[in-house]
């Protein structure tokens, strides 16, 4: 599966995301027909699976979850926690990031 990047053809659909919640970042993606949108807050990241003609795939969902592991520092997530909500056409996913500890001398 390849993610292809299309946010900018999503603006009102980012617009709205980062002025009506608590992400700071909001990417949107396509593969085909499975639109994935990835949001970003302080305490979590969102992934959203979309496929508007079938049910999104398991193998479709570990795919992107691996995807985007990739790029969260491992030290910020427990895989234990994180969260998968299947309904038929759409999936979410929720990891919840741990707070960044600031040491103070």
């Amino acid at each position: 599966m390849k993610l292809v990047n299309v946010t900018n053809s999503y603006k009102q659909l980012v617009n709205k995301q980062l002025e009506n919640t608590d992400a700071y970042f909001v990417k949107v993606y396509s593969a085909g027909n499975t639109t994935v949108v990835y949001s970003e807050a302080a305490s979590h990241a969102e992934i959203l699976i979309v496929n508007k003609k079938r049910a999104v795939r398991k193998t479709e969902v570990n795919e992107v979850l691996g995807y985007f592991l990739k790029r969260i520092p491992k030290e910020k997530y427990d895989r234990k926690q994180i969260s998968i909500i299947e309904l038929k056409d759409v999936t979410e996913i929720s990891i919840p990031l741990s707070s960044t500890l600031v040491e103070h001398p």
